[in-house]
């Protein structure tokens, strides 16, 4: 993901690539970030160095990387985009005492075709929570066989909005084995699947008696989530303190 929000910047006049950090066993630490890339060579070599003085950062990381980001952005007053998923509790406690001295977007999936489907789930399921029958709600996720979470963040992001709008006694079930029993009318079922190379592909089935709706939205190379973050970056200058997600970004408001 950080090649792609190299290349991408490099293309976009609006910015201006100042740094690549990235962990000190790197062994292409010292090399140019745009020709690490795949991109033409910008002059900004890959390192470990935070730099003084810059308009925003992009963390596309892991959790493990987050804390000391947090900590450099808020030590030199930088807004920050964080588009790392699978972050602990304690992490998201972080983020939000941040964003009281900071600007931070956050938000599990950078995709504006994801968070405008989510808008779309939230509809449906403020629309059909008390259809007659009842509402089943399932989300299956797929990603390549290198993630190291499950279910994606995304997933779960879709599952608290969606819950959100129906009973307060909503479950959150993980995967059904065995002999389960009768499905019960207030939960919402995930299921995670690892395959390949897929970038992230995410299918949330409403079902009732007789119908069913299905939203899919799915990646078909991971530039979606680049650009998202640099919308996000373009979209938090000159923005106040405060902790903002995509809803913000694309100017939607969440029910």
């Amino acid at each position: 993901m950080g090649r792609r929000v190299v290349a991408l910047a490099s293309e976009d006049t609006e910015f201006q690539i100042v740094a690549a950090i990235d962990h000190a066993g790197n062994p292409l630490l010292g090399q140019d970030a745009g020709a690490v890339a795949g991109f033409a060579p910008i002059g900004v070599p890959l390192a470990t160095d935070w730099p003084e003085e810059v308009d925003v950062v992009i963390d596309f990381s892991l959790p493990k990387a987050l804390d000391h980001c947090i900590e450099s952005c808020v030590e030199s007053s930088t807004p920050l985009v964080v588009a790392t998923t699978g972050l602990s509790d304690e992490q998201k406690v972080k983020l939000q005492a941040a964003a009281e001295l900071i600007p931070i977007v956050w938000a599990p999936s950078m995709s504006l075709a994801v968070n405008l489907t989510m808008k779309l789930a939230e509809q449906v399921a403020d629309t059909l929570g008390d259809v007659v029958g009842g509402l089943d709600v399932e989300i299956i996720e797929r990603h390549h066989r290198f993630k190291a979470d499950a279910p994606s963040g995304t997933a779960l992001k879709f599952g608290e909005l969606i819950a959100k709008q129906l009973s307060d006694d909503t479950l959150h079930v993980h995967g059904r084995e065995g002999h389960t029993g009768e499905r019960t009318r207030n939960e919402i079922g995930y299921h995670a699947v690892r395959v390949g190379d897929n970038p992230g592909e995410h299918t949330i089935v409403f079902g009732m008696l007789g119908e069913k709706i299905e939203l899919n939205v799915a990646a078909s190379n991971r530039d979606c989530y680049a650009s998202g973050a640099l919308a996000a970056a373009k979209w938090l200058q000159g923005r106040p303190k405060g902790l903002y997600n995509m809803f913000d970004v694309l100017g939607l408001q969440s029910s």
